[in-house]
């Protein structure tokens, strides 16, 4: 017999589900409120928390494609709220950093991030929380070992 794939109970699709929904969420009011897309908002996010880096790892940092990544560089840089140094590791490449206007914005967004976290989270304890943490970076290591290798 054939198994039989329901969608409603199939973990990747649920997880994919759940993700897009919180992210929606809360990419409607970065963009309302400060003009920002979730691609522009997890770069101001990880170049606060790493500090300067270059696109590439921007992409393993965030698990984004160049494109996407490249974008949003271009859309903050336009705005003034990342800046460009050249690369002394790769002449390539360049190294973005915040500006002072990027970390005005990200210390204006950040409070409403974690209020979002609060709210859409309400309803599981904090044990809950630690779990569900835990548990997603087990399900997130699994399907790094599980992806195929090779190109």
């Amino acid at each position: 017999m054939t198994a039989i794939l329901k969608l409603d109970a199939f973990l990747p699709y649920r997880l994919s589900l759940a993700s897009n929904r919180v992210s929606s969420a809360i990419a409607g009011a970065y963009h309302a409120q400060f003009g920002l897309r979730i691609p522009e908002w997890r770069v101001i996010t990880v170049l606060a928390e790493y500090g300067s880096m270059s696109q590439q790892a921007l992409c393993g940092r965030t698990q984004m494609d160049k494109v996407t990544i490249s974008r949003a560089a271009i859309s903050l840089h336009d705005r003034e709220l990342v800046g460009r140094t050249p690369n002394p590791d790769d002449q390539r490449s360049h190294l973005l950093d915040l500006t002072a206007q990027g970390w005005d914005l990200y210390r204006q967004v950040a409070p409403l991030a974690l209020d979002y976290e609060r709210r859409i989270f309400a309803s599981l304890s904090d044990a809950e929380q630690a779990q569900l943490r835990k548990m997603l970076e087990r399900v997130e290591a699994a399907a790094i070992a599980a992806a195929p290798r090779g190109g």
